[in-house]
């Protein structure tokens, strides 16, 4: 097969080795959208946020209505974080072997169960490292305070999610290790990946959410909330790889992640201004 790519042919063969297990190359890649339908999402983001906020307000709910905002992206925010490059890799590796069969997935569960662990541990190391640095740091400061700070750097966010603004990105540049497949068996793996990303700060992480998790998990001087506020963020990230229970193909599933790389961005980026919106009308009402 051959495709005309600009000024270069791009040839890729039209038969394959049927004693060699490949896969064709991609050549259809997620785009970004234009300039005018980003700034169109920010608009709306921002527009439905300041609404939904004011009708909040108008009801008595602001407290808990911040509350369950928070949750929500938290949550959302770990599930977007799959399209960080070790999202990838966890969902390619940690599969079951072999033919899909029940007994094939049986045998994998422990995997996801050890997996699951390392990010509980991950949690409790990270939410309680924060919680006793908050308790020190931040006992005494207000709520209100904390809240509408996040909600400024949700916005801050939010439009550098989709290119209207260029916010520091803080990011250890790494992944999980993938010769421990070499090394280990299934089930450590998956407490070794599981408990990597789930510190959040040893790999790469894709999503800004988590600077507003970490944020508040920090603010709230509490260790139990904090451990709280990063757990929920971890079940965001640990219940993709659940995917690995049906019988879908690995191919399948990095295709679908492909093709939505982009508009995870771009949802990411609503997320955050729609939700910074509501908090800010919430506070300020």
């Amino acid at each position: 097969m051959k495709l005309d790519l600009g000024a270069e042919a791009f040839h890729q063969p039209s038969h394959i080795n049927a004693t060699v297990a490949s896969v064709p190359d991609a050549i259809d890649f997620s785009k970004p959208s234009s300039s005018k339908t980003r700034l169109s999402t920010m608009l709306f983001a921002v527009t439905s946020g300041v609404a939904g906020g004011a009708m909040l307000s108008t009801q008595g709910l602001a407290t808990g209505a911040l509350q369950w905002m928070f949750i929500v992206l938290a949550l959302v925010g770990g599930f977007l974080s799959t399209w960080s490059p070790c999202g990838y890799s966890s969902l390619s590796l940690l599969r079951p072997a072999g033919k899909y069969s029940l007994a094939s997935v049986m045998r994998w569960s422990p995997t996801f169960m050890t997996h699951a662990l390392g990010y509980a541990l991950g949690a409790l190391m990270l939410g309680g490292m924060l919680g006793l640095i908050g308790w020190a740091l931040f006992s005494k400061l207000p709520f209100s305070y904390m809240a509408g700070g996040m909600a400024l750097l949700a916005l801050g966010y939010g439009a550098h999610q989709l290119g209207f603004m260029k916010m520091p990105y803080p990011q250890r540049r790494a992944q999980v290790p993938h010769d421990a497949r070499f090394r280990f068996r299934s089930s450590t793996i998956g407490l070794l990946y599981g408990y990597a990303l789930g510190m959040n700060y040893l790999t790469y992480v894709q999503t800004p959410i988590l600077y507003i998790v970490t944020g508040v998990a920090l603010l709230s001087g509490n260790v139990i909330t904090a451990i709280a506020v990063i757990a929920i963020f971890n079940i965001g990230r640990c219940l993709p790889v659940a995917v690995n229970f049906l019988p879908i193909s690995n191919q399948s599933v990095q295709a679908w992640l492909a093709r939505w790389q982009e508009r995870a961005v771009e949802i990411d980026g609503f997320l955050l201004l729609s939700i910074g919106s509501a908090a800010l009308m919430l506070l300020l009402l």
